[in-house]
């Protein structure tokens, strides 16, 4: 019976250990505590990783949303081209210089991570993550757009679990 059980518990425990959360430079927090405790178990902050405001303040940067069309129409980042994610749409970026400044985003960073990856191995130089992506964007107070280009206060939070890591204030939640 102990043979059994051990390597079951050293598996549970090895398992447990992976989604320790990691330190969060403060300059990659968003100040919302419940976001940026998720983020800190799910998103890797590393040098590939951009808060808000330095993704904003980043020169002639292109910005990817890394989300579902549906997800896109409701807002997105000023200007931002929809990549996709379940199926990549690199014709978007097939006319783009590798060494231009690329900024992947989606709702809380996940599956731009993945996105940015794949950029990375198509030969883009200087790929990042927008860590807290569309939800850090938003609660840096930074604008979002809808799909005619217009201004918006709606939030697209994937669904109605993610949409409780940001406040009631951030504007109206859709999903």
């Amino acid at each position: 019976m102990l043979r059994v059980f051990l390597p079951s518990l050293l598996l549970v425990l090895t398992l447990a250990s992976c989604v320790r959360a990691q330190q969060i430079p403060p300059h990659l927090a968003t100040g919302y505590a419940p976001l940026d405790e998720k983020l800190a178990t799910m998103i890797t902050a590393d040098s590939v990783a951009l808060s808000a405001r330095e993704a904003k303040n980043l020169r002639n940067a292109l910005f990817l949303d890394a989300r579902e069309p549906e997800e896109y129409q409701v807002s997105h980042l000023p200007g931002a081209l929809l990549l996709g994610y379940n199926k990549l749409n690199l014709d978007v970026v097939k006319a783009v210089d590798k060494s231009r400044p690329v900024v992947v985003y989606c709702t809380v960073g996940y599956r731009s991570e993945r996105a940015a990856k794949t950029l990375r191995e198509a030969g883009f130089t200087r790929v990042y993550n927008l860590y807290g992506s569309l939800y850090a964007w938003k609660l840096a107070g930074f604008p979002l757009e809808d799909a005619q280009g217009q201004p918006t206060d709606r939030l697209h939070t994937y669904n109605k679990k993610w949409g409780q890591l940001v406040p009631q204030t951030i504007g109206e939640k859709t999903y």
